[in-house]
């Protein structure tokens, strides 16, 4: 039998951008009301918790769409898949902007805008395996994760000065035709796959989503992982959902809370670059998952205690540099030591994890805080203890056999 070519082609990185441009925007409306919160709930005159579950409600609405999201990635294709997730971000976008005055519009389209969600971040390591060669999938995955950063940092640091300026009507009307762009550029770029394979067929092969799934909560490496993603990205969740509340009452004003929410931001895009590059490089993964979360721990101490502007800066530089940049890794492992089961599969249930612990993490962040003035030191703490935990699941982690091919 004829073996089948396979070849890398150019057009994977227009695919690879324009996919990015969608998990930006769809990040961006997630993160958008974070760093004003305060403001917010003075504007649309309910309390702090309910515009935090203005941006929980992506991780709520995750845990019931995340393995049907899945299934259809791996049933019917990014094109599909990644378009309905691309779909709802443009159309609930818009409408946000357009009926931003009132809370119940907004909360209606907050969740439109979730449903995408997991259509759109659970292909990440699914458009890598569709475009890439096994030796550029991390980078790929790196690069997908790097755009959720962005679209993060642009809601946490230009939100504040937009709503200074133009007030939250006029920001989320913005954001609205911004999404309307994101979704365009999409569907007018992406295409399903390349004419022949960018790898060999063993390395393209995968099992059907149910079996695969059965098969992936079975792998100890990967329960493992799952725990790492369950307290590493929970922590995440919840850092960036009451970013303002931690840092108000030490003194910090909305426009410090949003620069240091984006310096986090920054670390993260800056490391999800760096650190898959360098695991593809020197073809491991568990040493610098190791590593990053040394670093991320360290930085959330930080977080935590620091008084000083730049001390808070740095330590959210450090934290987000370790614990963003290893994400992108981690799904990259994920889909490795699963294998064959779908790229999607374990993706979205890696991130659903995050989302399960990040709706309890955030409201026991809400719960635990002082009554008296709402600091968030003692479930900062507890969350620290949690990622001694996580550092330590790491160390029993093995290299995955993909790797070795």
């Amino acid at each position: 039998m004829e073996e089948v070519r396979f070849k890398v082609y150019p057009y994977r990185w227009v695919v690879l951008i324009a996919f990015m441009v969608i998990i930006a925007v769809n990040q961006l409306c997630w993160i958008t009301f974070a760093p004003i919160t305060g403001r917010a709930a003075q504007f649309y005159g309910v309390s702090d918790l309910s515009i935090g579950l203005l941006s929980m409600i992506f991780m709520i609405v995750y845990i019931v769409i995340s393995i049907p999201a899945s299934w259809i990635i791996d049933t019917y294709g990014i094109k599909i898949a990644v378009g309905i997730g691309a779909a709802l971000t443009g159309v609930f976008g818009l409408i946000r902007g357009l009926l931003a005055t009132s809370y119940q519009y907004v909360l209606i389209a907050q969740i439109g805008l979730a449903i995408g969600q997991p259509f759109i971040l659970n292909s990440i390591t699914k458009v890598a395996a569709r475009w890439f060669p096994i030796a550029e999938r991390a980078t790929a995955s790196g690069l997908g994760s790097l755009a959720m950063y962005v679209g993060i940092i642009i809601g946490m640091a230009l939100t504040p000065y937009m709503t200074i300026r133009t007030g939250i009507e006029g920001t989320l009307l913005l954001y609205g035709v911004a999404s309307v762009i994101g979704a365009v550029i999409f569907f007018v770029l992406v295409r399903e796959r390349p004419p022949t394979p960018p790898c060999p067929a063993g390395q393209e092969e995968r099992a059907l989503v149910f079996d695969g799934l059965k098969q992936m909560l079975k792998l100890k490496e990967f329960q493992r992982l799952m725990l790492v993603f369950f307290i590493g990205l929970g922590v995440f969740n919840g850092v960036t959902t009451w970013i303002e509340n931690i840092v108000r009452p030490r003194g910090f004003s909305i426009t410090q809370a949003g620069l240091t929410g984006g310096l986090m931001i920054i670390g993260g895009i800056i490391g999800a670059v760096i650190v898959p590059m360098l695991s593809d490089r020197v073809r491991k993964r568990v040493p610098f998952i190791i590593q990053a979360l040394v670093g991320a721990t360290l930085g959330f101490i930080g977080v935590t205690f620091a008084r000083s502007y730049w001390l808070l800066l740095t330590s959210a530089f450090v934290m987000g540099f370790s614990l963003l940049g290893v994400g992108p890794l981690g799904f990259q492992y994920g889909a490795e030591i699963s294998y064959p089961a779908p790229e999607g599969t374990s993706n979205g249930l890696l991130l659903l994890m995050g989302q399960i612990s990040g709706v309890l993490f955030i409201f026991g962040m809400d719960s635990l805080k002082s009554p008296q003035t709402g600091s968030m030191t003692i479930p900062l703490v507890i969350l620290i203890a949690l990622m001694v935990l996580c550092t330590l699941l790491s160390v029993n982690l093995k290299e995955s056999n993909l790797l070795r091919k």
